[in-house]
Order: structure tokens, then sequence, then C-alpha cells
């Protein structure tokens, strides 16, 4: 059995700002000709298939549309949500879906339930455990353990004892969501750290065949049956390096034969760069960033007006800009309490307008603070003298 081991879709998903269901849907799409190139038998996908709990219309369309084309190539497809997800609207109608080879396994009740495939060397257990959250998921296991390594170590544990129960021959792959040690994260992926705790031991999925791990962005092996596939697109700047893809798993009569890698087409290219507004605007050399995601670090002695949209002129899709200017004088941090000492309330004003932008405030600049100091000055002996008078009046 050939299986495609994906996972953090986040379809929906916006990056500073802008809408990628185009994106997402050209990638995720595309994988559809893999399935049918690679003769796939089952597509299976850990977690966070939404980037929200209620994805919004055009994103469950994208959705919609990628899952039947994978269905259309011919793969079974088996989901289970993460922490994105909303387990019980994911798993709304799983019933009826299973009927048309879309597997939803969403429920923590059901997690050592398997989906129960076959090929020519008998059946292949496929266990969904959706991500546990850790308090209500140790309620609904009965059990007294805490925290992430507590519920997913029950959580295999009564996976181990089902498949020890269907006897030798039958091969298994399971579907978590989760951090395990060792693992690398980035800065896309949303915490799921409780009481500061949030990665449980690889130890965890011993005596399974494959473990399809998702959460983690990035590509990962932390053993040969332990893998993170990572995201299908980077959702983040600290992505920029990662070499989306994903695993295809082989499984013979013996259980794990091998695995390979996929690589994934980049849609649009992620960069950095550092430098003057004037520099990034003229220097021929960054003409190979136009067409990128765009993230600016600027040098500026002066806080550049309206950098964003300058820069935005050249560079379409520039959409992160960082001020940190070269002059470490500049840019070195205010101390309060020296800052204020026998300043008035104008001068402290003007230093903060200073600080911020790395020039002093222009003349009319500063006749414009004096103004807004006295009519806050002005209303709060008014507020004072109201206050007085109805002492008095009393």
């Amino acid at each position: 059995m050939r299986v495609l081991h994906t996972s953090d879709w986040h379809v929906g998903r916006m990056f500073h700002g802008r809408d990628l269901l185009t994106d997402q849907e050209s990638v995720l799409g595309g994988l559809a000709d893999l399935v049918a190139d690679e003769r796939i038998d089952v597509v299976v996908v850990s977690g966070d298939l939404y980037d929200r709990a209620v994805p919004s219309g055009e994103a469950v369309s994208v959705c919609t549309r990628v899952l039947d084309r994978l269905r259309g190539a011919g793969a079974q497809l088996v989901i289970t949500p993460g922490n994105h997800d909303s387990a019980p609207r994911l798993g709304a109608f799983a019933e009826f879906a299973a009927a048309g080879g879309l597997h939803l396994r969403t429920r923590v009740a059901e997690l050592n339930r398997p989906v129960l495939l076959s090929d020519e060397h008998g059946p292949v257990a496929l266990y969904g455990i959706p991500y546990l959250e850790p308090e209500p998921a140790r309620h609904t296991l009965g059990i007294d353990a805490a925290g992430h390594a507590g519920v997913l170590t029950e959580a295999m544990r009564r996976v181990r004892a089902d498949l020890a129960a269907r006897g030798s021959g039958v091969r298994s792959v399971v579907l978590a969501h989760a951090f395990v040690t060792g693992g690398a994260p980035s800065a896309s992926e949303r915490t799921i750290s409780v009481g500061g705790v949030e990665q449980v031991s690889s130890s965890v999925f011993d005596g399974v065949d494959y473990v399809a791990l998702g959460h983690l962005h990035g590509p990962q092996r932390l053993a040969e049956h332990l893998r993170y596939s990572g995201s299908p697109l980077a959702y983040s700047f600290s992505e920029a390096r990662h070499r989306k893809s994903v695993w295809l798993v082989e499984l013979d009569a013996g259980g794990l034969a091998g695995v390979e890698r996929r690589e994934l087409p980049v849609p649009r290219a992620l960069a950095t760069v550092t430098g003057s507004l004037d520099e990034l605007l003229a220097e021929p050399a960054h003409e190979r960033l136009v067409d990128a995601y765009l993230s600016v670090e600027l040098t500026d002695r002066v806080r550049p007006t309206d950098a964003l949209r300058r820069l935005q002129t050249r560079f379409p899709h520039a959409v992160h800009v960082d001020w940190r200017p070269a002059d470490s004088a500049a840019a070195a941090a205010l101390r309060y309490g020296t800052t204020v000492r026998d300043r008035s309330d104008h001068d402290v004003a003007c230093a903060f307008v200073a600080d911020c932008r790395g020039a002093e405030p222009s003349g009319g600049e500063q006749a414009l603070l004096r103004e807004a100091l006295a009519a806050v000055a002005g209303d709060e002996r008014a507020e004072l003298a109201r206050q007085r008078g109805s002492r008095e009046a009393a």
C-alpha cells in the first residue's frame, strides 16, 4: 500500500494580509497528479485541514474541490483535526462521507477505531488521533494523567491494544497532531503548551509501522517511521528556507518498506532584505526580489514616512517592514526613569516622537503638541472645578 502523508493545509490562512486561497488550491490540487502518477492508495492529512475552527465559505469550497480531485485520482482520504480545526464541525456527516472514501477521524472516544483498508498483503489499520486538548481529553478518556504526554500515552495504549487484538499481519499507520521532542518549530505554529509543557517523547509512538505527524510546519524525520510532512506552503518568513514536501510511504507484507520525499511547487518565494529605503528602491541587484513575498528591515537613521507603500512601488509583494537604524545610539531603548526626570510633558512628548522616528519633531509639530497638551490640561482643570462645585453644593 502506498500512503501520501500530508498535514497542516491551513486552508483559508492569510499571509500578512494577503489571501492565499488561490495558491493553496494550486498546490494542494496538484497533489492529485502525484496520486495518479505514483499510484497512491491513501492520502492522509494529520490535522489543521482548515486554519480556523469556523472557516469561510470560500475556504470550504477550495477544500471541497481539492478533496474531490484527490478522490477522483483514485485515493482514499483519511483526515483528523488539529489544534486549528473544530473537530465537531470537521466530523459532521463522517459516516456518510466514509461511503465515498473520505474518512474523518474526529472523535476522541473512538481514536482506537481505525479505518481498515486492504491490499494484496492483507489489512492496514489507519488510526486517527485528533488533537488532544489535555483537560477535555483526560475526562473523555477517563484517566488521571495530565498534560499532552499523559493523554497521548493513553491514546497510543488504546491504539496498540486494538492492534494486538486484531492479530498478527495487520499493518498500522497512526495520524497524530502533536509536538514531539526533537522536532524543529517555526514562527507560524500556534502554541499548544499547557502549563509550559507541550512536547511529548517520540517513544510514546512506539509499536506501529508508521506515524504521520502534524503540527510542525517544517518537513522532518525524527525516526524512519516517525515524520512530520510539514505544511504545503510557507506561512511565515521563518519558513523561507523550508523545502515544502510530502512523504510517500510504502507498506509491504512486513510493514514499513520505505519512505520517499516528494517536493511541492512554490507559488511565490519568500525573501528578506536589509538596507536603507533609497538603496532598496534603486539597487539593481534587488531586482530578483520583485516577485517574492518580502520582509524588509530598514536601516535609515530617520524612520521613513509611508515606507511600505513606497517599497511596494518596486516590490509589489512586500508585506512586512521593520525599522532598525544602523546608528546604535538611535536604536537604543529608552529608559523611562532617566528620560522623564525633570522634564516637562512637552519635552517628554517630543522625545517620544524623536525616538520613534529617529529625528526631532519640526517646529510645526512641536506647536501641535503644545496645543494638544494645553487642551488636555484645560479639560482636567474644568473637571476638577466641576467636582469641587459638586462637593460644595452637597
